[in-house]
């Protein structure tokens, strides 16, 4: 009989696999350079059997989303996939389009393959779709339903053509779903040739065997923490207002309870985060913390218990707005578990806490052009380690914009692309600086910025010092000079300059 290690280690490379695929596969730099894409496989039930290492706040909601999806639709046929982008059903944002497709191995159902892609615009009114003023998701693209984008092998051409209409760049967004497919197809194939060779009741052991292991180990070095209470709060930067997530983190034999009660309530624009994102968050926190080798599947997650009131900013009512939320307010929980934990535990300080959106969009050569992109920042210092500079922290896990691609395509002309010495906070160890990176614009355009930490700056631990808050700059043509808040939409003339330095992380120990 197969170790079930092996198989554990062939799904996980399974899923890595299709995320090659579909990296290459995509017209987009935000998926083929940029790597905004995530995979997972999943068992009949929708629970995690084997995830890729991609991106965080994508991994955490996987099984949320096939749940949903597979509760309001049933079944899914073989050669079907079905796609969708409500974030009350895929736990994200609209952005992220979801593509879940079944496996089938000798006519029965085994499992599914999951992958989700940053669709660059997925419509409304704002280029990038993510929209600063939004304060409902039909402010914020276009939402889909689950609904089949393959019958029986065959493409649905009539979701293709509604997509056409309405996603600002279809050429991009549909070539993109193609790679989507091509991913979960050859995960698919892949997964056959798993059956084909260890078995079908060794797969399938193997699978349960891993999920039981998973809980088994992951509790085991949670253990090692000892049982207790943390708790904490860090804020949201809301206009003129600071809005609240308040956290109480308990540590017990049976697993980690995350309590947001005393959280603010939902809002009047895009920083809601649905429940699948502050899931997300928590798990990344305890998962990173964990450290080591240990099967990230449903046999962790089941181990997270989150307790999200409704009707607050980290479990929202829909329709509330909830583009930030994904990006932005997924960064805040991940800082304010931390910051829980840190009454039990040792962690790090924290980090940017900012994805720090860069969205725009216009003509161009006669067609209309979306950008998007996320700039990275520093590290928090650790208890025995300076952070780390210029680097994406904590729920994303993306490259950067390559300049050279992003001049080919689109009316950008970069002057500045360097780390932001001294942004990291002091003390015995210091946090890791951010970046500043600065563009020229060569058509007119428009701009949308959703940040954080302008105002509270990433906090130290023990005496170490804050990092400096994030700013944005803007340098008009004619010389004037704008400063920036954190969420904000404006024209771009020919020549104007932007300027972008984010925040450095906190240090550790005074």
């Amino acid at each position: 009989m197969t170790s079930w290690e092996i198989i554990h280690k062939a799904s996980e490379f399974i899923a890595e696999e299709m995320g090659v695929m579909l990296k290459r596969s995509a017209m987009s730099p935000n998926i083929r350079e940029r790597t905004d894409h995530s995979c997972a496989i999943t068992d009949v039930e929708g629970n995690i059997i084997a995830q890729a290492e991609h991106i965080p706040v994508h991994l955490g909601s996987f099984s949320i989303g096939v749940k949903n999806t597979l509760n309001l639709i049933g079944e899914i046929e073989e050669s079907d996939m079905v796609i969708l982008n409500d974030p009350y059903i895929s736990g994200t944002h609209l952005n992220d389009v979801m593509v879940l497709a079944p496996v089938y191995y000798n006519g029965k159902l085994i499992g599914y393959v999951v992958n989700k892609a940053h669709h660059v615009d997925v419509g409304g009114p704002m280029p990038g779709s993510l929209n600063p003023y939004a304060t409902t998701i039909y402010e914020e693209g276009f939402v889909i339903p689950p609904v089949r984008l393959m019958r029986k092998g065959q493409i649905n051409n009539e979701i293709i053509n509604i997509i056409r209409h309405n996603f600002k760049v279809p050429e991009v967004s549909i070539g993109d779903l193609n790679a989507q497919i091509s991913g979960n197809l050859n995960g698919i194939a892949r997964i056959r040739q798993m059956f084909d060779k260890y078995g079908y009741e060794n797969v399938l052991n193997a699978w349960k065997i891993s999920m039981e292991y998973g809980k088994k180990l992951a509790l085991s070095e949670i253990s090692k923490w000892g049982k207790g209470v943390g708790e904490d709060e860090d804020y949201l930067e809301i206009g003129d207002d600071l809005k609240k997530i308040r956290l109480k983190v308990k540590i017990d034999e049976n697993g980690v309870y995350a309590n947001f009660a005393g959280t603010d309530t939902q809002i009047e624009g895009p920083l809601n985060a649905v429940y699948g994102v502050t899931f997300s968050a928590v798990s990344f926190v305890i998962r990173s913390l964990i450290g080591k080798d240990i099967p990230t599947n449903e046999g962790f997650y089941s181990l997270i218990n989150v307790d999200a009131p409704k009707g607050t900013i980290v479990n929202p009512n829909k329709p509330a707005a909830v583009g930030g939320g994904n990006v932005e307010t997924s960064q805040r929980i991940a800082d304010v578990t931390f910051k829980a934990l840190s009454h039990l535990i040792d962690v790090p300080a924290a980090g940017s806490g900012t994805m720090m959106n860069v969205m725009m969009g216009g003509i161009y050569r006669g067609k209309y052009w979306a950008y998007y992109e996320t700039i990275g920042g520093g590290t928090g210092a650790r208890p025995n380690k300076d952070g780390v500079s210029a680097v994406q922290v904590n729920m994303t896990n993306t490259l950067n914009t390559p300049i050279e691609i992003a001049e080919r395509y689109y009316p950008i002309m970069f002057t500045t692309y360097r780390i932001r010495d001294g942004s990291g906070g002091d003390g015995k160890y210091k946090g890791g600086d951010g970046i500043i990176r600065a563009f020229k614009i060569l058509e007119k355009t428009r701009l949308s910025i959703i940040a954080e930490r302008f105002k509270i700056a990433p906090w130290g631990l023990k005496g170490g010092r804050n990092g400096k808050p994030a700013r944005v700059t803007i340098i008009r043509v004619d010389c004037r000079k704008e400063e920036m808040p954190s969420k904000f939409s404006t024209i771009l003339n020919k020549g104007d300059e932007v300027i972008i330095e984010t925040p450095g992380g906190g240090g550790y120990y005074g």
